[in-house]
């Protein structure tokens, strides 16, 4: 989220919409601002590709240092593509988190 000047108006991580800071979720898109103990220095668009593309092997979980459930995914096939579908739609509504449960909050 960016700040900008003097209103106290920051820019939904989600969609880009202005909503001011104190706004729980964004009411454009319901995205949640909020992030309890930061965010991660992980990127949204990076895991959002590599679960996509390479969901079923779970890189996406390697990505965000989730490695013992990213091994679960490499040999069930990301279950079947469920979790695969799963961890998508979390990516997606920004309910993703890393190993320190710390929430995607950047798109790039």
């Amino acid at each position: 989220m960016e700040m900008t000047s003097n209103d106290q108006m920051v820019f939904c991580r989600a969609c880009g919409h202005k909503i001011h800071n104190s706004a729980p979720s964004c009411p454009s898109c319901g995205a949640l601002q909020k992030v309890s103990g930061g965010g991660s220095d992980k990127r949204i668009l990076p895991a959002l590709l590599l679960c996509f593309f390479f969901g079923l092997f779970g890189v996406h979980r390697f990505y965000v240092g989730k490695t013992g459930t990213g091994v679960l995914q490499f040999f069930t096939f990301g279950g079947l593509g469920v979790w695969v579908l799963i961890d998508f739609v979390m990516i997606v509504c920004g309910s993703f988190t890393d190993k320190q449960g710390n929430f995607l909050k950047q798109w790039t």
